[in-house]
C-alpha cells in the first residue's frame, strides 16, 4: 500500500496568493486529491490562501474535510481578521473539526501547529513555489520538516500560479479571554 492507501494528506502552501492563484490552485489540488478520493481525508489548518482553496478542492472531489482550528486552554480561539471568513467557509465545508492549541496571531504558533499537522498525515501536498522561508512564509520549512521524517511529498505549483508580496498588516497577539 502506498501512503495514500489509508491516513491523511496534510495539505499546506502560501497564504498571499493572488485571487486569480486561487482558482488554479484549487483546480490542480482538486484534480491531486480525486485520485484518492474514498481512500484519505484532507487536512487543512483554517487559514485563508491555500487552506480555502484546499478545503473547496476536498470537497469538490469526494475526499472527506478535517479542519484544525486554534484553541486557548480549551476553547476556540479568534482567528486574525483576514482569516474569519475562510475559517467560517472551512467550517461549513468540514466533516471533520480537530482542536489544537497554537495562537493564530504568532506565527512561530501557527509553523507549530502545522509540523503537527503535516506529522499526523501520511502524504503532504504543499501548495509551493520553491522559494525559501521568508520570515513571514513557512511552505519551504514545512516541506524541508516533512521529508527529513520520511513523510512522501507532492509540491503543486500551477503554471500562472502567483503570490501577492504586498506587505501584510502586523496582527498584535491576542489576549486569553480570561
Amino acid at each position: 500500500m502506498g501512503p495514500t492507501a489509508h491516513g491523511d494528506i496534510a495539505v499546506v502552501g502560501h497564504h498571499d496568493l493572488t485571487d486569480g492563484s486561487l482558482r488554479l490552485v484549487e483546480s490542480a489540488v482538486r484534480t491531486r486529491l480525486t485520485r484518492l478520493a474514498g481512500r484519505a481525508r484532507a487536512m487543512v489548518r483554517a487559514a485563508a490562501g491555500t487552506a480555502l482553496a484546499s478545503g473547496r478542492a476536498a470537497r469538490a472531489s469526494g475526499l472527506p474535510l478535517a479542519v484544525v482550528i486554534p484553541t486557548s486552554i480549551g476553547v476556540p480561539a479568534l482567528p486574525p481578521p483576514q482569516d474569519r471568513p475562510a475559517t467560517g467557509e472551512l467550517l461549513t465545508l468540514a466533516d471533520q473539526v480537530r482542536l489544537l492549541d497554537y495562537d493564530p496571531t504568532d506565527r512561530d504558533s501557527c509553523v507549530g501547529a502545522d509540523e503537527r499537522l503535516v506529522a499526523a498525515g501520511s502524504l503532504l501536498l504543499a501548495v509551493w513555489d520553491g522559494s525559501p522561508t521568508d520570515g513571514r512564509d513557512a511552505t519551504a520549512h514545512l516541506v524541508t520538516y516533512a521529508r527529513a521524517r520520511g513523510i512522501p511529498v507532492e509540491i503543486l505549483w500551477p503554471e500562472g500560479a502567483a503570490r501577492d508580496r504586498g506587505p501584510r498588516p502586523r496582527i498584535p497577539r491576542a489576549r486569553a479571554p480570561f
